[in-house]
């Protein structure tokens, strides 16, 4: 709990130097690895050599002289060597009273920076399909924590828009029809599309001849070579934007920023290299050694610049980028939402990019790497043909299952209101079971658990809150509370409900501090759990005590809040009825 260890701080490491512990005092005081017992613990442990007593004894000493100075604030014990320090009820209280008025319920602004985030990335003339989900959910939610925090935020969809298969798609274009193609593609039958291009280039050496010509007139600028390619750009951004706006996801047709507006970079990024002397020749191809990494014979791996035909790599339009954001745009993160497999080439990218003078230590670029969607067999998602699962068709079944659930549950709801909270329910689902997932980990796609309405889902969160817009409809008090609402926790229920209430704003803080929404999302059915337990022990509107109905009104209304805010910093709305 940051906002007791930020109270308690100073007292406890005075209490420390006191009993004779030395060196980094503040490190010791961390969060109680036992709720029950606390919210902070002081390990003694690794003081019993110095001070050559036993870590019983040394937190029994501690716990006496500090349980005096921390009257008021915090109870203090000592168990098997541990000092635990746990909030008082009134203190808790108070802080409530402090965040009640608060509409960011105490999450602060940073000092601003300047963010690229660098995220979705689909490829023109292909389907969006679940492998992009965790880029595109994963980035929308650190964006959202990044300017709820106050920072600049350049959304950058990296789509793939250029290179040689272009020519290929250019050319099947015309052969369809300009008008013929735009209908296929407007369809959304992007991945029919480029399977009829790729079919011809693979069996039809005319039609790759043609291709090839077409890329080099692509390249080389010609203008109706131009106007083709962005028919094919435009019509796939319009099949993106409907997957975009059917996630609920912040990207625009202002957050493109594709391969080819980096393309008059290349030659510069070459240049570079070569002016500081750390471009070196390789069968022809120019390359940089960054150091560190070798290949299977034991050998340096290079990374690859620009190619012996005098074609470019990935390397040389991610070392473009980061030319562009750094000297254009003036970011000082660089954050990029791939996938784990890319692991490696970005590490080599950054290096050589620090040793460039690309960028320096004011810049921070980070791989915001994850996992894998995977099927119950252990496998890569697929369907049943064995392809890609489109994401369209993923979301659209969500919301039919969620549909029906809430059919199932409500049977009585109006038809057009329950379209809509299944809308918010199914495709809240998808994202939710993504983002609560470690990032870095693969995990299991289940219908079953994503769309339950217990365990730590997002139905889970949205009924909670849901339940609480019921409580003040039936109430007939309106939220805002009145200023000067007085809290007083009384029983463990909301004692506990609190205790994690004042929790939200470091969570928030942390999820954002390491690139982690999987913390805001087990910390939010934290609250949402601890209030189901205060909810059914403690009556809200049937207390016969005024002031103590208030005071749970206003548990439930922090609690409302906190679910509404923390969901749509994931990007999930929050209904108000279920």
């Amino acid at each position: 709990m940051r906002i007791l260890e930020q109270a308690v701080k100073e007292k406890a490491t005075a209490a420390l130097s006191a009993a004779g512990a030395s060196g980094d005092l503040e490190n010791l005081l961390g969060p109680a690895t036992v709720e029950e017992l606390g919210d902070l613990a002081v390990p003694c442990h690794s003081l019993a050599p110095l001070l050559k007593r036993s870590p019983v004894d040394i937190a029994e000493s501690i716990s006496s002289s500090l349980a005096p100075v921390l009257s008021g604030i915090a109870e203090v014990s000592a168990v098997s060597g541990f000092v635990n320090i746990k909030a008082e009820p009134k203190w808790l209280a108070a802080r409530l009273c402090e965040i009640l008025p608060d509409d960011r319920l105490g999450v602060s602004i940073e000092e601003t920076r300047v963010a690229a985030v660098d995220y979705s990335s689909p490829n023109v003339a292909k389907e969006m399909h679940v492998g992009h989900l965790r880029s595109t959910v994963i980035g929308d939610a650190i964006v959202r924590m990044l300017m709820h925090k106050g920072h600049t935020v350049h959304r950058e969809n990296h789509v793939g828009d250029w290179g040689t298969p272009f020519g290929m798609l250019i050319e099947h274009l015309l052969d369809l029809g300009e008008g013929n193609a735009a209908d296929e593609l407007g369809v959304g039958d992007l991945d029919g599309f480029y399977k009829q291009a790729r079919a011809k280039f693979n069996s039809d050496e005319i039609f790759v001849e043609r291709s090839r010509n077409r890329v080099v007139m692509l390249q080389s600028g010609d203008e109706e070579t131009l106007r083709l390619w962005r028919v094919l750009v435009d019509e796939s951004m319009r099949y993106f934007n409907e997957v975009y706006g059917m996630l609920g996801v912040l990207l625009t047709n202002e957050d493109i920023m594709g391969e080819s507006n980096y393309h008059h970079l290349l030659p510069d990024v070459v240049t570079r290299l070569e002016n500081l002397g750390i471009l070196e020749d390789s069968d022809g191809a120019k390359v940089v050694y960054p150091g560190g990494w070798v290949n299977r014979e034991g050998e340096p791996m290079p990374l690859i610049i620009q190619k012996a035909d005098g074609g470019y790599n990935y390397a040389t339009t991610d070392l473009a980028c980061i030319i562009d954001r750094v000297e254009r745009i003036g970011c000082n993160d660089l954050l990029y939402v791939v996938g784990a497999p890319q692991t490696q080439h970005f590490k080599m990218v950054f290096e050589v990019a620090s040793k460039a003078g690309l960028m320096d230590n004011s810049h921070n670029a980070t791989h915001i790497n994850f996992g894998s969607v995977l099927d119950s067999d252990g496998k890569i998602l697929k369907s049943r043909e064995g392809e890609a699962i489109k994401l369209v068709d993923l979301l659209n079944e969500s919301v039919v299952r969620a549909e029906q659930a809430i059919a199932d549950r409500n049977p009585s709801i109006d038809p057009k209101q329950r379209r809509e909270i299944a809308k918010a329910i199914g495709i809240g689902a998808v994202k939710y079971a993504d983002l609560s997932t470690e990032r870095t980990k693969d995990y299991v796609f289940d219908w079953d658990r994503m769309l339950s309405f217990d365990g730590n889902t997002s139905p889970y969160l949205q009924y909670a809150h849901a339940r609480i817009c019921s409580i003040f409809r039936r109430s007939l008090i309106a939220r805002p509370l009145p200023d000067g609402t007085a809290i007083t926790l009384l029983h463990p229920e909301e004692i506990l409900l609190a205790r994690r209430l004042v929790n939200f704003s470091a969570m928030v803080d942390e999820s954002l501090h390491t690139y982690s929404p999987h913390r805001l999302c087990t910390y939010l059915h934290s609250v949402a759990s601890a209030f189901a337990s205060f909810y059914e022990n403690c009556p809200v509107l049937s207390s016969e005590d005024d002031l103590v109905r208030l005071s749970r009104l206003a548990l439930c209304d922090l609690t409302a809040r906190t679910l509404s805010t923390g969901l749509g910093l994931l990007g999930i709305d929050s209904p108000e009825q279920m």
